[in-house]
């Protein structure tokens, strides 16, 4: 049961540092791009888009090197 807890908890602060870097993003990187690449990224749901897919790279990334297996014998 322990374990479920940790990785409960786990994915609950990855969810809170991925909120808060979506809206740093929000805040100050799209409009520092917006100013930027004006003609690039004129639509903001590409940007979105593509900040929520590195942000996702991201995390899942975090997650599967936080949570490898420790039961397996290196040989």
């Amino acid at each position: 049961m322990g374990d479920r807890v940790r990785v409960f908890g786990l994915v609950a602060l990855l969810g809170f540092m991925a909120g808060v870097i979506a809206q740093l993003t929000a805040d100050y990187v799209i409009p520092w791009l917006m100013v930027v690449l004006p003609a690039l990224i004129n639509i903001k749901w590409i940007v979105s888009g593509v900040a929520g897919a590195a942000l996702t790279l991201a995390l899942v990334s975090v997650w599967a090197y936080v949570s490898r297996n420790r039961d397996v014998n290196p040989r």
